[in-house]
């Protein structure tokens, strides 16, 4: 006999805080007791990411999108896969009608909606996953961090390695003093892939058959449609997405700022080329000053993008040049006793001297070990463990940066007030850290 939706519903809520560390009995969560998920944007990336709850136990029974034209990744059409589960244009819609059903979701939308549909699912004490960067803007990502301790629910950014054994590792072994203190990090990118340093608004095109723009647009500014928006081009718009640094920061800059413990910098600045009041930079540089703390010294924290690539000093002693050591790893760490190049994809790494491995003791693991940051997710809406990813760690990450977007917007270095999120000295910033919505889209 099917338990009771209610009684379901009330385990679920109750999450990490009542079973910490546990996982719910399997007199609970029986076979048909699956957790119960409502996926909003199934296109694209978001595609993937319906298969991949539903393989790792999620019981898919919504479907959100505002384009039919995007609902495929690979073959995989998320709605016939799931015929049983109902279809939604509007997520708003899909929350309200099924609220007793669902008790978690998906967020896999552009930035600029991020915010807006986890928070509406958060208020109403659904669990969330949500696609890198979680958010948009930097006032943004503190809000989903207090929206999720204030209603106690299970959530996880997509930033998919972190689940993965090469990051989990290296922050052991950086923490066990594989390279010593650390005094500085570089991470880089081969983004844009898509067009930045655009000058001016396209021409308005009529909206393909099966997309409703208006819902597409959401929380951001009214403009007429254009395919260089969509698909796929909207991380180039400043009006929609945040840039290369905003794509692959969250996935590139993630084991160094977990490793090392980090928080809030002090200062950050930024050198681009192409950055425009439209539209993000075809090229940067953004460094980040942390003060010194358990695992590093005073440290400078460098992020490029758009062919960009650290000093020849700095890669000296990989043995290669600096277009192989571009295509081999995603950063380098440097420590008072030699450096380490990292790559998130595999245990492959190149720690220099020599000695510095030779003399190294690998410590035991100490962080949990999943499957995938999907299982982990799903066994943290159950009750499990916290999954490590959850937005009261990925979202000062977030916050971290999208400070190099607001650098490189303002022209100039910031001065962090991190705890009052404020650029001292600096009144037009907060433009850039709270964002205005458009009518009928407000956060309240």
């Amino acid at each position: 006999m099917k338990t009771p939706v209610t009684n379901r519903r009330t385990i679920i809520k109750a999450g990490a805080a009542a079973f910490a560390f546990q996982f719910v009995p399997e007199h609970v969560w029986g076979a048909n007791e699956r957790l119960q998920v409502g996926c909003i944007g199934i296109g694209g990336k978001g595609a993937g990411d319906v298969a991949d709850v539903a393989a790792a136990g999620g019981k898919i029974v919504a479907l959100c999108d505002v384009d039919d034209n995007r609902r495929v990744r690979k073959g995989m059409d998320a709605r016939e896969l799931h015929p049983q589960a109902s279809f939604h244009r509007d997520f708003r819609v899909m929350l309200d009608k099924h609220e007793r059903e669902i008790d978690a979701v998906t967020v896999s939308t552009p930035d600029h909606v991020h915010c807006h549909a986890a928070v509406r699912a958060m208020r109403m004490g659904k669990h969330v996953y949500c696609q890198k960067p979680l958010t948009y803007s930097i006032g943004e990502a503190r809000l989903m961090a207090e929206t999720a301790e204030k209603h106690g629910v299970a959530t996880q950014m997509g930033n998919q390695a972190h689940a993965g054994e090469p990051i989990r590792r290296a922050v052991e072994w950086i923490r066990a003093g594989v390279i010593g203190k650390v005094h500085e990090v570089h991470t880089w990118t081969n983004r844009p892939i898509w067009p930045q340093g655009l000058t001016a608004l396209p021409p308005q095109q009529p909206v393909p058959a099966g997309l409703d723009w208006d819902l597409w647009l959401g929380p951001a500014p009214k403009r007429t449609y254009n395919e260089a928006y969509c698909p796929f081009k909207w991380r180039g718009w400043w009006d929609y997405g945040t840039g290369a640094l905003g794509d692959m920061g969250c996935h590139i800059m993630d084991m160094p700022y977990w490793a090392l413990e980090l928080k809030h910098p002090t200062r950050v600045e930024a050198e681009s080329e192409g950055n425009t009041p439209l539209s993000a930079p075809t090229a940067s540089t953004v460094r980040y000053h942390f003060p010194a703390g358990k695992y590093s010294d005073a440290l400078q924290f460098s992020w490029y993008d758009g062919g960009r690539m650290p000093a020849a000093d700095v890669l000296a002693e990989s043995g290669m040049t600096s277009k192989q050591v571009a295509g081999t790893f995603d950063l380098v760490m440097v420590g008072d006793k030699g450096k380490m190049f990292f790559n998130r994809s595999n245990l492959d790494w190149l720690i220099t001297p020599d000695s510095a491995r030779e003399d190294f003791k690998a410590p035991e693991p100490s962080l949990p070990r999943v499957a995938s940051e999907d299982v982990e997710w799903i066994e943290a809406c159950k009750g499990g463990a916290p999954a490590l990813s959850r937005f009261e760690k990925s979202g000062p990450f977030t916050e971290t940066v999208l400070l190099g977007n607001l650098a490189i917007r303002l022209g100039e270095p910031v001065e962090w007030d991190g705890p009052a999120m404020k650029a001292v000295g600096c009144p037009r910033a907060d433009r850039y850290i709270h964002r205005d919505y458009r009518r009928g889209w407000k956060l309240g």
